[in-house]
């Protein structure tokens, strides 16, 4: 799977990339034909005067569709990790909607 990631409004750091690439490579396990990921993480610029407020978007390029989730937190990690689950989720409901159709055309 190939991971593109993009910093918005923060240095993107060593420790923030391989912490993304951690944590997308691990949906393989669930969807074992995810092409690209493509993810953006930052600092909402909208929403300063309550503090910063991180977000973490992602992308996923399956065979015939793309998947997206996107999370706002006020710490990044707990942003990325909350993208991940709900893609995690999404992915499992992607792949038995996929299962169904290869059954009924049997």
């Amino acid at each position: 799977m190939n991971i593109i990631i993009k910093a918005t409004n923060i240095e993107l750091t060593l420790n923030i990339k391989e912490y993304v690439e951690e944590k997308i490579s691990s949906l393989d396990k669930y969807f074992n034909n995810i092409i690209e990921a493509r993810v953006e993480i930052g600092i909402n610029s909208q929403r300063r005067q309550k503090g910063e407020i991180f977000f973490a978007e992602v992308n996923i390029k399956v065979p015939g569709k793309i998947l997206r989730v996107s999370k706002t937190e006020k710490k990044l990690f707990k942003a990325i990790d909350k993208v991940k689950d709900h893609l995690r989720v999404i992915l499992h409901r992607h792949k038995e909607k996929i299962k169904g159709r290869i059954k009924s055309d049997k």
